[in-house]
Order: structure tokens, then C-alpha cells, then sequence
């Protein structure tokens, strides 16, 4: 016998009411790193040995930018969700655990606004 409403089970709510939303994102953000990443490291093979002038020219023409950033979000974004998964199952105590959250969180936005800040110096100059 099952607890749920009709209703709860149609829309695929669980106990939290979240449902499977974080579990899709955080499939759809990995899905989203397969191209974003095999782009990255074929043009990173092709600065092999650059200078930091061929490398700033490389950041500022065409995309690279724009697909840049795109993988910054996109990464960060899938750690701090698989992070907050490893940090949610692992980590028993109520205030440890939403300590150790908000410090993930804040880590995750600091560094990514770091390295999104880098590639916006270098493809504008300094």
C-alpha cells in the first residue's frame, strides 16, 4: 500500500517535495560537459607550447569566450550539485551539514567568479 496521493505520484514528488529535479540537472549539466569539455581539451592540445600572447589571442577570437564561460558555469554548477548530494548523505549532523553547505556553495561561486573573471581579462586585456 502506498502513502502517496494520486496527485504526488504524477508529479514524481518525493518526501522533500523536490522531486527528481536536482537528479535532472545535474544529468542534463553533465550532458552539457561532454561537448563544452572534448572542445576544451582538442584546443588545448592546440596551445601546447604557446606563448601567453598566441594564448590571449586564442581567448578573445571567435567563441572561445563565450564557450569558456559556458564551461565554467556549467562545471561549477555540476560539482555543487554533486557536492551537496556528498555533503547531504554523508554528513549527519543538522549544523554541521548546513555549514558545511553554505561554506560549499560560497567556495563554488567564489572560485567560479574567479575563473569567469580571468577569461574576461584576458579576452578584454588588463
Amino acid at each position: 500500500m502506498e502513502m502517496r496521493s494520486q496527485l504526488g505520484r504524477v508529479r514524481g514528488l518525493g518526501s522533500n517535495k523536490e522531486g527528481t529535479h536536482h537528479f535532472w540537472v545535474q544529468r542534463l549539466s553533465g550532458i552539457a560537459l561532454v561537448p563544452l569539455v572534448l572542445w576544451f581539451v582538442i584546443s588545448g592540445v592546440d596551445m601546447v607550447g604557446a606563448d601567453l600572447a598566441t594564448f590571449k589571442a586564442w581567448v578573445g577570437t571567435h567563441y572561445n569566450p563565450l564557450l569558456l564561460i559556458l564551461l565554467i558555469l556549467t562545471m561549477f554548477h555540476h560539482a555543487q550539485l554533486g557536492l551537496q548530494v556528498i555533503i547531504e548523505d554523508y554528513i549527519h549532523g543538522e549544523a554541521a551539514k548546513i555549514t558545511s553547505l553554505i561554506l560549499m556553495k560560497f567556495a563554488v561561486v567564489l572560485i567560479g567568479g574567479s575563473a569567469i573573471f580571468a577569461v574576461i581579462r584576458l579576452t578584454f586585456g588588463s
